[in-house]
């Protein structure tokens, strides 16, 4: 599976210099809000040291990394879930994301405006595109919770689903972002259906300084149950933090295959089954898996080879019912 990250922020906050440093690929960055049309795509790899480890360990012609699609969303604006600036157009592309990385001014430069006349307040900033999200939610809600209703008189098992709304509205309208409402809302059937926006994973990256960043707006976050990295993009080359924060907010994990062919990367999600972990390499491996050889890569290195851990006695059989680790090497087993 491969990881989907919209950018998104108010005008001239940052988005569009995150995406080139992330991505190292020239992106039209002017001092003026919607200076970005359509949504930039770029490939970022994950960076993991243990791929090239096991690369060379076995001598791999290939090395096949995980990757992060990351998307450069235009600036949002005030009034964007009603269309204002280039709104819906926008909103319409965070929803293809698997989770959002808002980035927030937090550097006070006079050359670079700022698209509220009252100056730098990235709390307020915060609030504005939150609310914008959750606006373009409701409205998402509003139109399913209708067609829902209808579809529950003939289908008692959908009266799961009309509850989950109303739940949901109920929260949009008091303030809620979607994944605060309760925990694993996302993945009731309906909002994995809807795609809320508000109910995909977040990080704020506070663009800035250490001393530009207040106690005050680190605290707003925890409450948002969000994280967040502080980071100046003017100065920035290295956004490793990024990509592995990432990770750790959808849960995801890594696990390995290596031979002479490649040593390549494997995106699953942390709690994954062995034949789950199979199914990732190729959908038939799933459903014709019979068991996998395991191996945790800090031990396979150590072996020195994979015959080495063999004589070792340090590869596991494991069956259908083994939950993947981070890390862990497979060969997998299959009908």
């Amino acid at each position: 599976m491969n990881l989907s990250i919209g950018i998104v922020g108010l005008p001239n906050v940052g988005k569009s210099t995150l995406f080139k440093l992330l991505t190292k690929k020239e992106v039209l960055i002017a001092n003026y809000p919607f200076a970005t049309i359509d949504p930039s795509v770029g490939v970022v790899i994950v960076p993991d040291p243990r791929l090239e480890s096991l690369t060379k360990l076995s001598s791999s012609a290939k090395t096949i990394p995980a990757v992060v699609e990351f998307y450069d969303i235009a600036g949002l604006v005030k009034g964007a879930s009603l269309g204002e600036g280039l709104g819906n157009q926008f909103l319409s592309h965070i929803r293809e994301t698997d989770a959002v990385v808002q980035v927030v001014r937090c550097f006070n430069n006079p050359e670079i405006i700022h698209i509220d006349e009252s100056g730098i307040n990235p709390e307020r900033d915060i609030e504005i595109i939150n609310t914008e999200l959750s606006l373009k939610d409701l409205d998402t809600v509003n139109k399913r919770q209708v067609s829902l209703e209808k579809e529950a008189r003939g289908d008692p098992k959908k009266a799961k689903d009309v509850t989950t709304l109303k739940q949901v509205k109920e929260g949009l309208e008091q303030g809620t972002l979607a994944r605060n409402i309760h925990e694993k809302i996302e993945e009731e059937p309906v909002i994995r259906e809807l795609q809320l926006l508000t109910a995909k994973p977040q990080i704020y990256l506070l663009n800035g300084k250490d001393e530009d960043v207040s106690e005050s707006l680190k605290t707003k976050i925890a409450e948002l149950k969000s994280d967040f990295i502080i980071c100046d993009l003017s100065l920035a080359d290295n956004l490793n933090e990024l990509i592995r924060g990432a990770y750790e907010i959808l849960g995801l994990i890594s696990f390995f295959t290596t031979g002479e062919d490649e040593t390549r990367a494997w995106t699953i999600k942390r709690g994954s089954k062995a034949p789950e972990a199979a199914g990732a390499i190729h959908s038939d491996f799933e459903s014709k898996f019979i068991r996998a050889e395991v191996i945790a890569t800090d031990k396979l290195l150590e072996a020195g080879s994979w015959s080495g851990a063999k004589q070792k006695g340090w590869l596991r059989l494991e069956g259908k019912e083994y939950m993947v680790l981070d890390g862990d090497v497979m060969v997998i087993r299959h009908g």
